[in-house]
C-alpha cells in the first residue's frame, strides 16, 4: 500500500474490516513499551491518516490500534499500527 525510507504499509492477511492495513517501521522495535523514538511513532500515525484518506474512509471514520504484548493480542513482536475502517466499529473492542 505504501513504503518510504522509514515506514512500510500493507494489507493485513486476516482483515477484521473492509480496510485493514498494517503500518510498520523499518527499524525493529519489538513493542510500543520498548519504543524510544517519538518521531518514529508519529510517522506511523501520520501514514495511517494518509492511507485512510487514500482509501476514502476519513469521512465516516476509522480506528488505529497498537496491541502491546500478549494479553493485548500482539502476536508479531515488531511494533505495528492497525488501520481499520470501512464499517462501523463497536465499543468496547475485544
Amino acid at each position: 500500500v505504501y513504503e518510504d525510507a522509514h515506514v512500510l504499509a500493507f494489507r493485513d492477511i486476516n482483515p477484521q474490516a473492509p480496510v485493514h492495513v498494517l503500518v510498520i517501521p523499518r527499524e525493529h522495535v519489538a513493542a510500543l513499551d520498548q519504543a524510544r523514538d517519538a518521531e518514529l511513532l508519529g510517522r506511523l500515525s501520520l501514514m495511517a491518516a494518509e492511507i485512510a484518506r487514500r482509501e476514502g474512509i476519513t469521512a465516516r471514520g476509522y480506528r488505529t490500534v497498537m496491541n502491546t504484548n500478549a494479553d493485548a493480542g500482539q502476536t508479531v513482536f515488531h511494533v505495528h499500527l492497525h488501520l481499520l475502517g470501512g464499517r462501523s466499529m463497536g465499543w468496547p473492542p475485544g
